[in-house]
């Protein structure tokens, strides 16, 4: 607890700014953790069923689970059923102090619901409205529904994997719904500046599909980003299929020989000085043509040590590399234990529990856990209370189910 104490007493970045949340699952959640990490007032809006992931995975108590755990720290939970008017009327109400609204809900069901951004913006000016949706307004796929393993097939990342696994694949995490929960943080911060100056808010939308297309094309345009085209789309280097955690004598071991000067050291260090001066090596474009040559022949190298060999070898001569490591080894590994990376606290109904902490360091205003991931409508009351409803208004809203007071029916 001291740690948390002394915590609270450095602000975040975003400290002062309040957002509302009213996204689930992955995308929304991550983006809005970031933000609650960095200091945000993060109000988590659910219905009475809760977020999907308060379901999934390993859990000590029901609507607890290991998913909603891992995103959703450093926020509040207020339950509002929107389908009732008043829970609608609340919602205004928390608006006119909100700096941020942020939701995952597709664009025909925001406007019925009477909250699209031109409603909103036209009340509150200064607001940040950010709709996180599968796929930019305008195009024909705008408002269809949207999840990670659909992306990833639309955004050319399954079929990248076909490359290496002989069939299309999914990378096995979220990772559209991770790299997009980030950039979504990024835009938010980045409108929140330009308030700053322009003292106005604006309409802030973040589509998966685009968001993962630029971010798959980053590198992958290669030869097309010429027109007309200078050779292939896709960044053959990446592509190459000697290009994976090289097999040693007794495992495996990840390295990347990349500049002239690494090459020379490493042709040495395997006894093939002679590579170092084959003009298919010689430099960083002869090398890009013949990568897949290169690295087979680096590979045929790398099965004479032992893991433990190669790392000593290897780090003497300033050639990067590093364990391969498993989920079960990378939360036992050493440099993220010196680094305090993972947090440990105990949750007042979930016991103890482990988090990776923030990653980003801020000198003067540090990201902090400074509070824990809340039970359904923890702090419906309370937050209502802040939004300047009355006592007799918020125990209406119990009554009729529009809200939850999980602070006394959530008590485990």
């Amino acid at each position: 607890m001291g740690m948390m104490a002394h915590n609270l007493v450095h602000k975040g970045p975003l400290a002062g700014i309040r957002v509302l949340d009213l996204t689930s699952v992955v995308f929304g959640p991550l983006c809005t953790q970031v933000l609650g990490d960095q200091g945000a007032d993060v109000i988590k809006i659910e219905g009475p069923e809760g977020d999907t992931t308060r379901f999934t995975g390993p859990a000590r108590s029901p609507g607890m689970a290991a998913l909603f755990l891992g995103l959703n720290r450093n926020k509040r939970s207020l339950v509002l059923d929107l389908k009732h008017d008043a829970a609608k009327a609340a919602l205004w109400r928390l608006i006119e102090s909100a700096d941020v609204i942020v939701h995952s809900i597709r664009p025909q069901a925001v406007e019925r619901l009477g909250f699209a951004p031109d409603a909103v913006l036209a009340k509150h000016p200064r607001i940040v409205y950010v709709a996180l949706t599968g796929y930019g307004s305008g195009g024909p796929y705008a408002g269809q529904p949207a999840y990670d393993d659909v992306i990833q097939g639309q955004s050319g990342i399954a079929a990248l994997m076909s490359q290496i696994a002989g069939e299309p694949r999914y990378a096995p995490m979220i990772m559209g719904d991770k790299t997009c929960g980030l950039v979504a943080s990024q835009a938010i911060t980045a409108a929140l500046f330009a308030r700053e100056r322009t003292g106005k808010g604006q309409y802030v939308e973040v589509p998966m599909l685009e968001t993962m297309a630029a971010f798959t094309l980053a590198e992958h345009m290669f030869g097309h980003t010429f027109d007309p085209p200078k050779g292939g789309i896709g960044y053959n280097r990446v592509l190459a299929p000697w290009r994976k955690p090289y097999k040693t004598s007794d495992g495996h071991i990840a390295m990347l020989v990349y500049t002239d000067a690494q090459w020379r050291r490493f042709w040495k260090l395997v006894g093939r000085e002679e590579l170092g001066a084959d003009p298919r090596f010689a430099t960083m474009t002869a090398r890009a043509d013949n990568i897949a040559e290169v690295y087979r022949i680096a590979g045929e190298c790398m099965l004479a040590r032992t893991t433990e060999a190669w790392l000593a070898v290897l780090t003497e001569v300033e050639i990067p590399c590093a364990h391969v490591r498993s989920l079960e080894e990378l939360v036992a590994d050493e440099h993220l234990a010196a680094v305090d990376f993972f947090q440990r606290r105990a949750h007042p109904s979930e016991g103890n529990i482990v988090m990776p902490g923030p990653p980003t360091r801020f000198a003067d205003t540090p990201a902090a856990i400074t509070q824990l991931q809340p039970r359904l409508g923890e702090h419906s009351v309370a937050v209502l209370a802040e939004a300047g409803l009355s006592g007799a208004e918020i125990e209406r809203l119990v009554t009729s189910k529009a809200t939850m007071d999980g602070a006394t029916t959530n008590k485990n």
